[in-house]
C-alpha cells in the first residue's frame, strides 16, 4: 500500500531521510533505514573537505531550528568509504554541492556507482561564498550544472531547490529543461538569525542561517503546489514534516513523497515508523490503494 517508485528507484513507503541529518556516516544512515525509512540522503558533501563554521552552529527558535553549519564535510575521497557500506535494503542518494558545473560532474562521476541517485544541493542558504543559494537562484547556473551533471552519469539526477528565490517555477523549469529527472522542494529558509538579549550578540557564529521545523512547512507546500503546476518530473516535498498528516498535505500539492529532516532532532528515529503507520491507517479509512491516488489531488478540486 505504501510502495512507491521514484526515478526507476522502489521504495517501501514514501519517507526520505533528508540531506544534513544523521547523514555522514554509513552507520547512521543505515540506522535511519533500519528505522523506517523508505530511502535516505547523505549529508551534502564536496570535492574538498571543509570544516564549515565554528561553534555554535544551530539555535532553536519558535516553530524549528535555525543553523549555519557551513557544509562542513570530510570531501569525497573520504565519503566513499562511507558510501561502500551502505546496506543496500533502501535507495540511497548523494548529496553533493560544488561552485561550477564541473565540480559537480566530477563528484556525481566519482560516486555514481557507490549510490542509487543523486541530489544537487544548490540552495543551501548558509553555504561559503559561490555556493548554495547563491547558485540556485539563478537559472542559467542551475541549467548549467544539471547539465553537467547529467552528461557526466546515467543514474537519477535530483534538483534540491530554494524557496528564497523571485520565482521558485522558473528556477524548477530551469532544472527539468536541462535534464533533472526530480526535484527537491524546499531547502531551509533565510538566511535568519537570533540575537542573544544579555549579551547583544548574534548566537550563531555565522550570524546568519538557514531555518527548518514547522514553521516553514506552509512555504514548502506552497512551493510544492506551484511547481506542480508547472513541471512533469516528480517532487520530493520537504519543510517542516512531522507527523502523516503533514505527508499527505504534501502529497495533496504534488508531492511524489517526502523527506524528513528536523523531525528527527525532535521526536528521534521512531518518527518514520510513526508516520508510515498513521498514513496506512488514513489510506485504509479514505480507501486509497495506493500513495500515487493522492498526488496532486488537491489541484482537483
Amino acid at each position: 500500500m505504501l510502495e512507491v517508485e521514484i526515478c526507476h528507484m522502489k521504495m517501501r513507503n514514501p519517507t526520505v531521510l533528508a540531506a544534513g541529518v544523521l547523514g555522514s556516516t554509513s552507520s547512521s544512515l543505515n540506522w535511519a533505514a533500519r528505522s523506517g525509512a523508505g530511502a535516505v540522503v547523505t549529508k551534502s558533501f564536496a570535492l574538498e573537505s571543509n570544516k564549515g563554521y565554528p561553534n555554535p552552529t544551530t539555535v532553536e527558535v519558535e516553530g524549528g531550528i535555525i543553523n549555519a553549519i557551513g557544509l562542513s564535510n570530510p570531501g569525497v575521497e573520504a565519503f566513499k568509504g562511507e558510501l561502500e557500506k551502505l546496506e543496500g535494503n533502501v535507495p540511497h542518494i548523494a548529496s553533493i554541492y560544488g561552485s561550477t558545473p564541473e565540480d559537480f560532474a566530477s563528484l556525481a562521476s566519482q560516486v555514481e556507482d557507490l549510490v542509487d541517485a543523486l541530489e544537487l544541493n544548490v540552495s543551501c542558504p548558509h553555504a561559503m561564498e559561490g555556493c548554495g543559494a547563491a547558485i540556485g537562484q539563478d537559472p542559467d547556473l542551475t541549467s548549467n550544472i544539471v547539465g553537467a551533471v547529467k552528461k557526466s552519469v546515467k543514474i537519477p539526477v535530483i534538483v534540491k531547490l530554494t524557496p528564497n528565490v523571485t520565482d521558485i517555477v522558473e528556477i524548477a523549469r530551469a532544472a527539468e529543461s536541462a535534464g533533472a529527472d526530480a526535484l527537491t522542494l524546499i531547502n531551509s529558509l533565510g538566511p535568519g538569525m537570533r540575537i542573544d538579549p544579555e549579551t547583544a550578540h548574534p548566537v550563531l557564529s555565522n550570524r546568519f542561517g538557514g531555518m527548518s521545523g514547522p514553521a516553514i512547512k506552509p512555504v514548502a507546500l506552497r512551493c510544492v503546489y506551484q511547481t506542480y503546476q508547472n513541471v512533469k518530473i516528480p517532487i520530493m516535498g520537504v519543510g517542516g514534516i512531522t507527523n502523516y498528516q503533514d505527508v499527505v498535505e504534501f502529497l495533496y500539492a504534488g508531492a511524489s513523497c517526502v523527506q524528513i529532516g528536523t523531525a528527527v532532532m525532535y521526536h528521534g528515529l521512531e518518527v518514520f515508523q510513526n508516520i508510515n503507520t498513521g498514513l496506512e491507517k488514513f489510506m485504509r479509512d479514505k480507501n486509497y490503494q495506493t500513495v500515487e491516488e493522492m498526488v496532486g489531488m488537491a489541484h482537483q478540486m
